[in-house]
């Protein structure tokens, strides 16, 4: 595990060491299409007169509220370790419509409709924790999935997203409830990076009475044929499930110094009971 966690080490001290170069650029999941419909993911968003922090507020907007990308200005702000062009948007509330600019931040990354609630995917904020490998701390950025009804919040999941670098894409989708009891859907988003050692990470929510109940976050990770972290569920309705769990799979490989390959396997089994889970 040692040589795994050491190549790991020197990507990230590399991307550190990108990062410093004097430009800035904006994360691919906050790059969102002129002229199509979006909507709000943050309480309270501000709506301004140009594309500054210091431009004159001109409304403020609720989740859920229902907007229309009008353009993508080159303007970009970096709050914590998330970078977002501000957006040009249009909007109605009652018989009123109206322009402003919008920080692309304050967006959903993905947002789903299913059985009258609307779910929300997208990034909250940037906090520092401690890194257990070596001194310091690293900078984590942290997601939401809002249950809402109308302007309602129901229900709210957070989870960590890891570092900026793991924000280059992101989906959001809705499976089915995966043959597990009283489940009515499972909610599944994601967020990856595009370089070495940048972890993608998935997140399950299970959807029952009105409530979400997140599964054990999924990481991955890899580069090219030198090593790789891959982390899957495998759901009753899969090959290889068993009734009334969930199965975590594990696997590394790792080449030595003779370029030989090592892998290993582990996994670990889940119980569902139809109201929340335990480790077997």
């Amino acid at each position: 595990m040692k040589p795994f966690i050491t190549i790991l080490f020197l990507c990230v001290i590399q991307l550190f060491f990108a990062q410093e170069e004097d430009y800035e650029y904006a994360n691919g999941v906050f790059q969102f299409e002129e002229n199509k419909t979006q909507k709000i993911f943050t309480d309270f968003t501000r709506i301004r007169q140009s594309p500054n922090v210091n431009a004159q507020i001109l409304d403020s907007l609720q989740t859920n509220q229902q907007i229309l990308i009008l353009k993508q200005d080159e303007t970009i702000l970096k709050l914590g370790e998330r970078r977002a062009n501000w957006y040009k948007i249009s909007y109605q509330k009652g018989d009123k419509t109206s322009e402003g600019y919008v920080w692309g931040g304050n967006l959903c990354v993905g947002y789903r409709n299913k059985n009258g609630y609307d779910f929300l995917f997208g990034l909250t904020k940037t906090i520092s924790k401690k890194n257990p490998e070596f001194d310091g701390a690293i900078q984590q950025n942290i997601a939401a999935i809002k249950m809402v009804e109308g302007n309602t919040l129901i229900d709210e999941i957070s989870f960590d997203t890891g570092s900026g670098e793991s924000l280059s894409y992101g989906t959001f989708n809705i499976e089915s409830n995966h043959k597990l009891k009283n489940v009515e859907f499972t909610l599944k988003a994601m967020v990856s990076g595009e370089a070495c050692g940048i972890a993608s990470y998935d997140q399950y929510i299970l959807v029952k009475d009105k409530k979400m109940i997140a599964l054990p976050q999924l990481m991955n990770v890899g580069d090219a044929d030198v090593y790789y972290h891959s982390e899957q569920f495998v759901f009753p309705n899969d090959k290889g499930g068993i009734p009334i769990s969930f199965i975590l799979k594990i696997e590394e490989m790792e080449r030595d110094e003779k370029d030989r390959e090592k892998k290993k396997n582990a996994s670990k089994t889940y119980l569902w009971n139809g109201d929340s889970y335990r480790l077997k």
